[in-house]
């Protein structure tokens, strides 16, 4: 029984000090990002012994993928399924921007710090197939044949990208609202309306 006991209170401390790194390095990766961030200083800040970070994650990928898992799993992307009901293409692309941008807004600090940086690491990948599947939810309400989908889902991933938002908000200085509006004349007049 006792031994039964000690087991679990050694797990929970485990699960407890691999919280505090990955909380660490989430925290850091967000202030100075991922290049710049050593193991020492995730050490430091989660105050583990070095030897203590490398235990829990052997390598730099195995953390990144327990970082991004947790930060995605705080930051759950808007559900592009939950646009399927609204049947005008050119309302449905505009629930869709206006969820993805509320998102890139919520989530910039950490986004805008390490996109450049990850943009091509597996980490990333859900973030790469949240807007593939976007841009597909959307791209089904226009009737198109397969080769000027393909073209409209190009378009509709580069209205729904952090860097597009961005570019528009922080360098353009408009509203997230004009940044839609800029969105849907462009994508929509650029032939992607039906008829």
């Amino acid at each position: 029984m006792k031994r039964s006991y000690k087991l679990k209170n050694r797990a929970a401390g485990q699960d407890q000090t691999r919280k505090m790194i990955v909380e660490a390095t989430i925290e850091l990766h967000q202030a100075k990002g991922i290049a710049a961030t050593s193991v020492n200083d995730i050490a430091e800040r989660a105050q583990v012994a070095k030897v203590t970070v490398y235990r829990h994650f052997p390598d730099q990928e195995t953390l990144a993928q327990a970082c991004s898992g947790l930060y995605f799993q705080r930051h759950p992307f808007p559900d592009p399924e939950s646009w399927r009901h609204i049947e005008d293409p050119a309302d449905r692309f505009r629930q869709g921007l206006r969820e993805t941008y509320a998102y890139h807004r919520s989530t910039e600090p950490m986004t805008a710090r390490i996109i450049g940086e990850a943009r091509d690491l597996p980490v990333m990948a859900p973030y790469h197939e949240q807007l593939r599947k976007a841009a597909d939810v959307i791209a089904a309400a226009w009737p198109r044949t397969a080769r000027e989908k393909a073209a409209l889902k190009a378009a509709l991933a580069l209205a729904l990208s952090f860097d597009t938002w961005r570019q528009l908000t922080r360098i353009g200085q408009l509203s997230d609202g004009e940044a839609i509006d800029l969105m849907m004349r462009l994508v929509c007049d650029g032939r992607a309306n039906p008829g």
